[in-house]
């Protein structure tokens, strides 16, 4: 049973995206404000798993090694420091200070 609710609910999912795709993309086509914002939601999903990923744990706000982390991520980001080098360092730094006893 647990099994065709899973495939019932992957083929809804799927059908409404079909018919909200089909159905808006004519009207939201010539509109570039609504393209712009749609362009960013991405940014914004992931932001948001990020910052849940690295702020909670369980159901409490936490605030450890992850963090530091994440800001030396974010530093490294904002002075265009490539990706490959930015995860590097961001995960050498949390292991860092976790080494260190916080986190």
């Amino acid at each position: 049973m647990t099994a065709l609710a899973t495939l019932l609910f992957i083929l809804g999912v799927f059908a409404i995206r079909m018919v909200g795709g089909f159905s808006l993309s004519g009207v939201l086509a010539g509109n570039e404000r609504v393209t712009r914002l749609l362009l960013l939601m991405p940014l914004s999903i992931v932001s948001a798993v990020v910052a849940v990923q690295t702020f909670t744990k369980g159901t409490t706000v936490v605030l450890d090694a992850r963090a530091v982390g994440i800001a030396v991520a974010a530093i490294l980001s904002w002075r265009k420091v490539p990706l490959g080098v930015v995860v590097v360092i961001a995960a050498l730094t949390t292991a860092l200070v976790r080494q260190f006893g916080w986190g």
